[in-house]
């Protein structure tokens, strides 16, 4: 999603950086020379070396890096709230036929009998047990994306847990400890099982929401269909992998194509975005509707933004407050999603009836993101390399460090400390990468400092870019970091991190 918000910090910020540095040193050494004199006192007179001083007191970075975990520990909490309830759902996967706005039934595979799947919601600090039958031709799991779970809930086969066998079912608990928008898909042969219809919405709402008129939920995926109508079986392919992964011909919100949504003059919308599609990205003009943007991957913004350069990468999820202006009725609002030469309508906002009351009250935010300045000057910790090679299966395989997952070697983090990572895209194709179970800020784009006031779980890395982002990892535990083009993914971009002590 890089884009408008990407701003430089500025030649000021750098300077305070400096001084920063120079403050903490000095008082640093100032208390260590206090502590010799203090010790020196009633015996044998002790002079020490500004040297010898500076020995024994942490490096500037290492004082900057504490001041960054303080801010992060401001920003969310790092344990869960004591369950005030439980909500429980059932998640029946299994193939079946739905209807089509567009042309004939379409054979998918589904939760429930419904593309997208339904939508869960739970108030935060309630607990969520969700009971997954597998009534799928193939094993499955559930992965809860954006969600900071317990590990063993991730729904990972091989590293979380065993693959839910056909016939057998698995029951995810857990207390989500984050409210936002977040969403749920199969991590066993995800190409397949996503694009399929694997795929629903995960709402965890504010312990006490706001007023808005209603909230809208559009849930955008494209399919890529034969010239039978029904989905193209062929998954993984060597053109996907030679490409961006699979890009569909159809384009659908909520199931449907060029979705209408009615709409009264004066309403307040809180429209909640995912994009389930297996590789394809939207850019989506929202015109004269100008939505801001109050929460990017679940988390909220620092304070509403405009949507302008907001890229939506597979994976991605974001909130938006928007306000049907009044006089508008009779006006069909367009939404159109620009990220290629070819524009395409995904939606249209339907405006009649009589004017309401526009509900009066700020927009949420995070008033504690961290500023981190002078984080793109600090030491790297790990780089990421992303690249393709010739071999596999079907002859290109995608990699990360050049290793695919079958032959990676976990990155360890420590948990509670800040930490500076690399992503450098040395390919020509996409790129969203994802982290299980943390947050993350982009803190630097080909080497120059950006200030994004979110935090991300996805980033899109374009062909030859470098993203530096920064994080303090506070989720103990296995988790995967691949790539969310699904092709890429199955094909070797896939690694692991580990955080512990």
């Amino acid at each position: 999603m890089p884009g408008a918000q990407d701003m430089p910090n500025s030649g000021r910020a750098r300077s305070n950086h400096i001084i920063l540095l120079s403050v903490l040193t000095g008082f640093a050494l100032s208390i260590a020379a206090s502590c010799r004199a203090n010790k020196s006192a009633g015996g044998d007179e002790y002079v020490q070396t500004t040297a010898e001083l500076a020995e024994e007191i942490p490096p500037p970075q290492d004082l900057l890096r504490t001041q960054y975990e303080a801010e992060l520990a401001e920003a969310y909490p790092s344990d869960a709230l004591p369950a005030t309830a439980t909500r429980s759902f059932e998640l029946r996967a299994a193939p079946t036929t739905i209807p089509r706005d567009d042309g004939p039934p379409l054979e998918v595979w589904a939760y429930n009998g419904q593309v997208p799947g339904p939508v869960l919601r739970v108030r935060l600090g309630e607990e969520l047990q969700v009971r997954l039958i597998n009534e799928l031709p193939q094993p499955t799991t559930i992965h809860w994306h954006g969600v900071r779970v317990p590990n063993a809930m991730d729904g990972v086969p091989g590293v979380t847990q065993d693959p839910v066998q056909p016939g057998e079912s698995f029951t995810y608990t857990f207390v989500p400890k984050d409210a936002g928008t977040f969403w749920f898909h199969p991590h066993v042969r995800g190409a397949e099982q996503v694009e399929r219809g694997l795929y629903g919405v995960l709402i965890v709402e504010d312990a006490t929401p706001l007023p808005y008129s209603r909230e809208e939920v559009w849930v955008l995926d494209d399919w890529r269909l034969g010239n039978d109508g029904l989905i193209d079986p062929h998954f993984v392919t060597r053109h996907d992998l030679a490409h961006d992964g699979r890009w569909g011909q159809r384009i659908t919100v909520n199931g449907e194509t060029e979705l209408r949504v009615p709409a009264s003059p004066g309403e307040r919308i809180r429209l909640r975005l995912a994009n389930t599609s297996n590789g394809r990205v939207y850019s989506l003009d929202f015109g004269a509707l100008a939505p801001s943007v109050i929460a990017v991957d679940g988390m909220y913004t620092g304070g509403p933004l405009p949507m302008t350069g907001f890229d939506l990468a597979p994976g991605n999820r974001l909130d938006l407050d928007i306000t049907v202006p009044l006089g508008s009725e009779g006006f069909s609002y367009q939404i159109v999603d620009r990220f290629t030469r070819r524009p395409h309508v995904v939606a249209r906002i339907q405006v009649s009836g009589t004017p309401i009351e526009t509900p009066a009250f700020d927009s949420p935010t995070n008033p504690n993101m961290p500023v981190w300045e002078g984080a793109p000057d600090q030491p790297l910790d790990v780089t990421w390399v992303l690249n393709a090679r010739r071999g596999g299966e079907r002859g290109i395989e995608w990699t990360i460090n050049d290793r695919v997952w079958s032959e990676h070697e976990p990155t360890e983090l420590e948990a509670g400390r800040w930490t500076r990572l690399q992503f450098r895209n040395d390919s020509a194709r996409l790129h969203p990468m994802h982290m299980h179970g943390q947050f993350f800020k982009v803190i630097a784009r080909n080497g120059e400092p950006v200030d994004e006031p979110y935090f991300r779980d996805t980033v899109l890395l374009r062909r030859r870019e470098s993203v530096d982002v920064a994080m303090v990892p506070l989720d103990w535990g296995r988790w995967l970091m691949h790539c969310h083009i699904l092709e890429h993914a199955d094909s070797g971009m896939v690694t692991e991190i580990v955080v512990g002590e």
